[in-house]
């Protein structure tokens, strides 16, 4: 694997990935809404991508010549009903198709282990579109790896637990620098491919 293109990269997690695909040697294309979002300490590594992921035809471009793709979609926190980070996968996966790119890792939620009537009300909406992302990922033949990870901190990054299909979280806190770390490192593991994977950071003593 040599080019990836990050969908959601002025994102908390689609930065660190950035970083982290930059640090591994990888041809960055970094696909945003607003460009100015990008750090400039980043803007001269990367291949700058204007687009939306709600337009089928700017994510078609962004994956032509790649050879594996991040989602790390948010909303900053919004926690209003939506269906834009589902609609948005679901295009990135036409693209894929189109493009004959078979590689795929994507930032879903912890959430997702927990059952519908069980969440936390405020969080309910935004679940409701990751479980739909997990979902349109889950029907394709792509090699998917679907991240469902904790509550993400500033802290700095250290060993990590990865459990794959598991039925709970294996823990309660990530670094997000481990978390972007591991949406790059999982795309050329086939370990994970066709699966949930579950991460926490190793408690600290």
């Amino acid at each position: 694997m040599t080019k990836i293109v990050i969908f959601g990269s002025t994102g908390t997690i689609g930065l660190c990935a950035v970083e982290a695909a930059i640090k591994k040697g990888y041809s960055v294309r970094a696909f945003v809404r607003d460009p100015s979002k990008l750090p400039a300490t980043l803007k001269d590594k990367v291949e700058v991508f204007e687009g939306n992921v709600l337009e089928p035809d700017s994510v078609h471009d962004a994956v032509e010549g790649v050879d594996g793709v991040i989602i790390a979609l948010g909303t900053r926190n919004n926690l209003s009903p939506t269906s834009d980070l589902s609609e948005g996968t679901k295009n990135i996966i036409d693209a894929m198709r189109a493009k004959n790119v078979r590689n795929v890792s994507a930032c879903l939620s912890a959430f997702l282990f927990i059952e519908p009537d069980k969440l936390p009300a405020i969080f309910v909406d935004l679940t409701a579109d990751h479980r739909r992302m997990y979902e349109a990922l889950k029907e394709t033949s792509l090699n998917w790896v679907a991240v469902f990870p904790p509550h993400f901190t500033e802290d700095p990054s250290r060993e990590i637990i990865i459990n794959i299909n598991p039925e709970k979280t294996p823990g309660r806190a990530i670094s997000k620098w481990d978390l972007g770390t591991f949406l790059v490192d999982s795309l050329t593991e086939s370990k994970y491919y066709k699966a949930i994977i579950g991460l926490c950071n190793v408690p600290k003593q």
